[in-house]
Order: structure tokens, then sequence, then C-alpha cells
């Protein structure tokens, strides 16, 4: 039997091993090699490396004859291995090109496999394209930028009370929550288990709704609310008389609120004139991001309602209640982050590209 080629180490060489063998985000592959180095050098046959690290004798061959030809560098893998491509980048372009500005005749998006049928490829050759130029044609998001001829003013002016809140007054997020339905499956579900998640009916019975009002303390992060029957602003005027009850007499008043006719009804403003600690701030129309108490009652719907189970108005209201009591035993002040002038800057191309297309 042929011996196999006798490996001598400098310091330098046995130290880079080492470190490497060592090493606990090393390459497997670059550890199994050194390992392969180290173990040749004190004089082992490839017959016996080979189990230590878990190949073949003839791939421990390979690494010992690489390094003893070409050392360190001889334990790099060669460029140019693997399987060649059957398309150059014209093809690479086409595809590019076609994803982003054509559609197939009988859907509205490519997918890969429309996609590899169009261009004469393989399905996985357009996946790779598509990754590596992150193209996601099966993907759309919505979107809704304002058209309120005033959005900037009122942008700084809502903005502005979130992030430098007047002294001697209390700024609220004010909205209604509208049609919150009582609802109770067809059928009961099965509990939580392991290896399997909870279940609940896709169908289920309505048993009427609720609309809550509510107003969000930016700066305690506690929740003023009150459910009521219907939605108009004699509701509405009712919530005012709340939060005039419910708040310090001595301090003004600054609510945010979106535009919907019950919060400009003439009978609003009649009551609002009447109590002059009362400021309406009304946010840019289609800018419900802009109003903080969303977010509260997005929270409200993941962590009470989606999943809930209410066999009458009457359990949903109090599950509200419920929750509302809860969520000021522990209130987070609402931080907002961004400027005013950081949001136009972000908003400029959008709304330049939005004009563009039309």
């Amino acid at each position: 039997m042929r011996k196999a080629i006798a490996i001598t180490l400098t310091p330098g060489e046995m130290g880079k091993l080492e470190t490497i063998v060592r090493s606990a985000v090393a390459a497997v592959r670059d550890v199994q090699r050194g390992r392969i180095i180290l173990l040749a050098a004190v004089g082992q046959e490839n017959q016996e490396i080979a189990p230590q690290v878990g190949l073949s004798v003839k791939t421990v061959s390979l690494w010992r004859r690489r390094f003893a030809q070409q050392r360190l560098e001889g334990l790099r893998d060669q460029t140019g291995r693997g399987r060649k491509r059957t398309h150059g980048p014209g093809k690479v372009e086409e595809i590019i090109t076609d994803t982003l500005t054509t559609t197939p005749t009988n859907a509205t998006h490519w997918s890969t496999r429309s996609m590899a049928k169009q261009a004469g490829v393989g399905q996985a050759t357009v996946h790779r394209i598509w990754s590596a130029h992150q193209l996601k044609p099966h993907l759309v998001k919505t979107f809704k930028l304002s058209t309120d001829k005033h959005f900037t003013e009122k942008l700084r002016d809502v903005v502005g009370l979130y992030l430098n809140p007047p002294e001697h007054a209390l700024v609220l997020s004010v909205d209604e929550k509208t049609s919150i339905q009582a609802l109770d499956r067809t059928q009961p579900g099965l509990p939580l288990k392991k290896g399997r998640c909870a279940t609940m009916t896709h169908d289920y019975k309505r048993h009427g709704t609720t609309t809550l009002f509510a107003a969000l303390n930016v700066v305690e992060g506690t929740v003023m609310g009150t459910c009521m029957p219907r939605h108009r602003h004699q509701e509405f005027l009712k919530f005012l008389r709340l939060i005039d009850q419910q708040t310090p007499k001595d301090l003004e008043l600054h609510l945010i609120a979106d535009n919907y006719a019950t919060h400009k009804h003439p009978n609003v403003q009649e009551w609002l004139a009447k109590h002059p600690r009362f400021h309406m701030h009304f946010i840019p129309t289609s800018s419900s991001w802009l109003n903080a108490i969303e977010g509260f009652f997005a929270k409200l719907t993941e962590q009470q309602l989606r999943r809930g189970i209410f066999r009458s108005v009457l359990e949903l209201i109090q599950a509200i209640d419920a929750y509302l009591e809860h969520s000021n035993e522990n209130p987070k002040p609402f931080i907002w982050k961004k400027s005013a002038d950081e949001i136009l800057t972000k908003l400029a191309p959008l709304y330049a590209a939005h004009n563009n297309s039309n």
C-alpha cells in the first residue's frame, strides 16, 4: 500500500489550523479540513483519519494532497466548480423587465411557474432571480395618501401636541370603535394542547352590536371609555360630558379626533362653544395612523375581541369594560417619535410618485 504524503507544519500553520478547529463559528468543512491536516502532521494515515472526521478515505487523501501542494491556500474551495449557468445576463434582465412591466394574459400578476413558461427557463431559476433582486409579484400592500388641502398644517398641529403637550392641559386622542359584534360560535372549540393549536368554528351567531367611545390620555396612557348602542352626535355629546366630568376642571382639554361628521355636528359645535376648555384638533383626512387611540383599538381587538365568545351584548360590554380596567391598572405613556418634518420628508417621494402616475 502506498504511503500517504508526510505533512510537516510550521508554527504559524499549526497555530492557524488549531484556531480554526477550536472556533465555535467556523464552517464545518473548514474544521474538518483543519483536523485532517493536524492529524496527518502527527503521522496518522488516511485510513485512521477518515473515521475521526466523518469523511471517506478518498476525501481525506484529497485535502492532504492539496495541503502538501498549496499549503493553507489549498484548503479553500476552488472557484468555478459546480453546475454552469444555462442562461446569461440577458435572460436575467429579460425576466426582471417582464416581471416589472408586464402581466400574464390570464392573471393579475406573475407566478414563478407562469414566468418560467414565458421565459423558457426552470421555475427554480425564476425563483432565484426574483429572490436575488427582491421581487415579490405575489405580494401587494395597500396604501392611502391624504388629499387634505390642509394636510401639513393639521399634521404639524397634532404632532406638536404629541411631542410637546401644553402645560396645565390634557391631550386626549378620541375616537369610536363602531359596530363591535357580540359573536357566539355555533359549536364549542377545542382547547390548546401540545402539538395542536386551539380551534374555533368559522361560522358564528350574531347577538347584536355596540360602539365603544374612548379617549386616550397620551401623557399617562390611561383610557376613558364607555359603550353606547348607537353612533350619532347625541352619543358623542354624552361622551364629551363624561370627559368633562372625569377630568380636573382647571385643566384645558385638547381633543385629537378624525373628520367624522358626528364630531363636527352643529349641536356639538354649540356645546363646545359653551365649554371653552375643550379644544378640537382634527387629523388630516385618510390619516388614521395619526390618531393614537387607533393603537389601543388594535390591541383591544387582538387581545379581547377577535377570539372572544359573547352570548349577548351585555357580555361583550362587560368584557370591554374589564379590558379597560385592566389596561388602566398599568398604563404606559404614548410616545410619538417622529417630528412633522421627518414625516413630511418621508412622504414627499410617495406624493411625487402618485402625482407622476396621474
